[in-house]
């Protein structure tokens, strides 16, 4: 059997995973189907301005992301200082409460965090590749076809990390006569989810306030996040402000189709009420991105997809963490590259 190893998905889990693999002499290759890396932990440029649309920082958590991201060297990563605070359903803003813990980011956005992951390793990286089937060799691995029939592998072991809708998909479509492929393919597929839709606001004028960020805190809202990337140094120049606006799952699961255009001035109208500011219903530039599987509402059940990996078929994401956040991710990368090990 071959000694390689299939890492599909770039997002934290997998570039974590990657990462902690680096030593130990695999040939390792990372299959991603969009052009960047870290997944939801994503940043984008425009107008002079970086914003990180999706998770916007990464905290150490309880376990060994402190380190990790230490590890990866303190040039360019900004702890944003200024506090989260709080708002309810009336719109009522009050200081929250703060643990303390760093709020990681880099001037060149949050996707450094798997950029710098993958840059230490050895491992091929193909981007937009969209791996659609995985197929049983006969020698007991396993290769891999994407979305244009290029078969590559065989590999000795894979790891999927995508959101658990999309690797149930992918277990839908592997050529394997085993019956614990059904449990686990089921067990993924059984993993809920919110979708969010994320709304970029730009404005050429400062917006000071004493907060980073506000969170909804009573899901009784249509914004459940909203951010000021100014806070970070080196994504907002002065004079402007930049407001990245995450709609509430329950908002988001109802417009999420919605045109660009609508979505943008519900966010706008939901974000100068809360603020009471009128200035802010007129953005003169905007974005917007819908993350379809934004957020796990649980974790998958553990022993289906443990069942498998005696097969050389592994798994990582915050969904097998169970928390949407990007420290759960990173983490469950690495535990799930020390299996393999």
């Amino acid at each position: 059997m071959s000694d390689s190893l299939a890492v599909v998905g770039a997002g934290a889990a997998g570039a974590a995973a990657a990462y902690r693999l680096r030593d130990a002499d695999r040939d390792a290759t990372v299959f991603e189907k969009s052009r960047g890396v870290t997944g939801r932990a994503a940043t984008r440029r425009r107008n002079g301005c970086r914003y990180d649309h999706g998770a916007n920082y990464v905290t150490p958590g309880d376990g060994p992301v402190a380190d990790l991201v230490r590890d990866l060297g303190d040039d360019g990563r900004h702890d944003i200082a200024e506090p989260v605070w709080m708002f309810d359903g009336a719109g009522t803003v009050a200081p929250g409460r703060d643990s303390g813990e760093p709020k990681w980011t880099w001037a060149a956005g949050i996707t450094q965090l798997g950029k710098r992951l993958l840059a230490r390793t050895d491992a091929t990286v193909r981007r937009e590749t969209r791996v659609r089937s995985l197929a049983r060799t006969a020698d007991g691995g396993w290769a891999l076809t994407d979305a244009d029939g290029e078969t590559y592998g065989p590999f000795g072991d894979v790891l999927l990390t995508p959101p658990a809708p999309q690797t149930a998909d992918l277990l839908a479509a592997t050529d394997w006569d085993d019956e614990r492929l059904a449990a686990a393919r089921d067990a993924a597929a059984a993993v809920p989810y919110r979708s969010v839709v994320t709304a970029v606001l730009h404005y050429p004028f400062e917006l000071d306030r004493e907060w980073y960020a506000l969170v909804n805190t009573d899901d009784d809202h249509d914004v459940g996040w909203l951010a000021r990337e100014s806070c970070k140094p080196g994504h907002v120049p002065d004079g402007e402000s930049l407001l990245v606006v995450q709609m509430a799952p329950d908002w988001s699961a109802t417009h999420y189709d919605d045109p660009d255009g609508d979505q943008v001035a519900a966010a706008a109208d939901r974000v100068a009420a809360l603020l009471d500011d009128d200035r802010l219903l007129d953005p003169d530039w905007t974005d917007t991105q819908g993350w379809r599987y934004a957020l796990p509402d649980a974790a998958a059940e553990r022993e289906p997809l443990s069942a498998v990996a005696d097969a050389g078929l592994h798994f990582a994401g915050d969904w097998v963490a169970g928390e949407g956040r990007v420290h759960a991710a990173v983490e469950s990368g690495l535990d799930a590259a020390d299996r393999i090990r």
